[in-house]
């Protein structure tokens, strides 16, 4: 997904939780982050970083090139780690779910989990789910699956929506 995909994705509050963030990395608010304010912060975190490794993190963000990070870049980089998050919460969500460790979401584990949320599930109900995330129609869910239904755009029916509470 490109940078300006993940910030469109962004609620206007993450937009201003993390102005906020920036402006206390931007210590002069000049609206530009340099390595030396970068270093003041992170020290201030108990890190230690070397001015190569200042400069390495600025040059990872810095689109531009010009040495330091503007807000458009900071909040680039802000996207791409709270997606990573999302990606590790729903590793987490499948783990749940995939309850022998297979690799796979079989019927039996999806209907266990949803029990256990409180969605009593019909036997068509629970092949219903499993049918519209099962891409290579093996007739279960695996993880490349299971991504794809719980990051889809076009999510459609309570099911999918019941199942999204396992991220939480």
């Amino acid at each position: 997904m490109t940078s300006k995909k993940l910030v469109s994705q962004l609620s206007a509050d993450q937009i201003e939780e993390f102005r906020e963030a920036f402006h206390m990395f931007d210590k002069d608010g000049d609206g530009r982050i340099t390595a030396k304010e970068l270093g003041t912060v992170l020290r201030s975190l108990g890190q230690n970083p070397t001015e190569t490794e200042l400069r390495d993190m600025i040059n990872e963000v810095d689109a531009d090139g010009n040495g330091t990070i503007e807000f458009n870049e900071f909040l680039s980089m802000m996207s791409k780690k709270s997606e990573k998050h999302e990606l590790e919460e729903i590793t987490d969500a499948f783990k749940i779910f995939d309850k022998n460790g297979d690799g796979y979401i079989n019927a039996a584990e999806l209907r266990h989990v949803m029990t256990n949320l409180g969605e009593k599930l019909s036997d068509k109900e629970v092949e219903d789910m499993i049918r519209e995330a099962d891409m290579d129609g093996d007739g279960r869910i695996n993880y490349q699956e299971f991504i794809r239904m719980m990051t889809s755009d076009d999510q459609h029916g309570a099911h999918t929506d019941s199942t999204k509470i396992s991220q939480q």
